[in-house]
């Protein structure tokens, strides 16, 4: 039997972990009777891009993504409607696709489920020409994103602080939505499209979503009140998010969405200025990816920003009583909470 051969695409500076014993623990796990390897770095954006395509037309079997969501991002979309399949060791901050296929995030476990090497062909989109294998979107989320990537700061807390900062004062856009059952008009905090369920971090925007339905799923988030704030962020990491009555979702294959001024989308996370039309696609089994075979879907570990989430939340539901009536005192909602927030994550 003929081994199948391995590139392993790092970038050295991605997530929040450092990278240096990687190498060493790929050479003590990974499958040599089953693979041959080689390891390459990232110098610069877009290069994991360049080393996927380099990679595919020389008809490596399998290219793995040492990173986070970005990363993943880069390799993944060089390989599209190839037969080279598409592994991941996540090390980002948030780790998206990972979470979603039930990947480890233990590094030495991630490689042993490469050993196994199930390859699956799994369905992925395009906003405006732009790939994403896990979520894009408009409104908030990309409004984060780009001060994220603004802050020069990686990890979950520089994110959360960016949400409960800019979440407080943020104005929700009107936008018409075209799908292949009509137009409809929303005014929306937020417009998501899932390929698969969550942001990163266990945030399921889109619990139900599936990389192999051939639907992406679409999730209209409508303005709510500031008092309605922590329960809406509860419902996102409790995978409930879906049965929340300022949420509205539907599937669809193709997208059209118009806006009444150019703005920043984001796909994987990663920010991007557009004009006022969007356009987005589902390409589905577009894309081979090596899978958990051992996943199971109904089960999800708690993780560190779950908890802290669930304990601010907590807080926050404890002190509703008095903010009601200090708003009605005072008819500030906002500053009234940005208050209390601050005070409870002494920011």
């Amino acid at each position: 039997m003929d081994k199948k051969r391995i590139i392993f695409i790092m970038n050295p500076i991605s997530g929040t972990i450092s990278k240096a014993g990687i190498p060493e623990i790929i050479k003590h796990t990974l499958d040599h009777d089953k693979f041959d390897y080689e390891i390459k770095y990232t110098e610069r954006a877009g290069h994991a891009t360049e080393i996927a395509q380099d990679a595919m037309r020389n008809n490596i079997d399998i290219v793995v993504a040492v990173g986070g969501d970005g990363t993943v991002n880069e390799v993944a979309k060089a390989i599209v409607h190839s037969n080279t399949a598409l592994g991941i060791i996540p090390c980002g901050s948030g780790n998206g696709l990972a979470r979603h296929l039930m990947l480890p995030i233990n590094i030495k476990k991630s490689i042993q489920i490469i050993n196994e090497c199930e390859i699956h062909d799994l369905d992925f989109g395009v906003i405006n020409n732009f790939p994403f294998f896990c979520t894009c979107g408009m409104g908030f989320d990309a409004f984060v994103s780009m001060k994220f990537a603004e802050s020069g700061k990686r990890g979950p807390i520089t994110y959360v602080e960016n949400v409960l900062r800019e979440g407080l004062k943020y104005k929700p856009e009107t936008y018409t939505i075209e799908d292949e059952t009509g137009t409809k008009r929303y005014e929306a905090f937020l417009i998501s499209i899932a390929n698969a369920s969550q942001y990163g971090n266990n945030a399921y925007i889109a619990p139900q979503a599936s990389m192999s339905d051939g639907v992406m799923d679409v999730i209209i988030m409508e303005p709510f009140d500031v008092l309605e704030a922590p329960q809406v962020s509860f419902d996102m990491f409790n995978k409930t998010l879906n049965k929340n009555s300022r949420i509205k979702t539907f599937t669809c294959k193709e997208l059209h969405i118009h806006r009444s001024k150019p703005g920043v989308i984001h796909y994987d996370g990663d920010p991007v200025m557009t004009g006022k039309d969007i356009d987005v696609k589902l390409h589905e089994k577009g894309i081979k990816i090596i899978v958990n075979p051992h996943a199971n879907k109904n089960k999800r570990q708690p993780n560190v920003v779950q908890t802290a989430f669930t304990e601010f939340f907590n807080q926050i539901h404890g002190i509703r009583c008095d903010l009601k009536k200090d708003i009605n005192k005072s008819g500030k909602r906002i500053e009234v909470l940005s208050r209390a927030i601050q005070r409870k994550l002494n920011l």
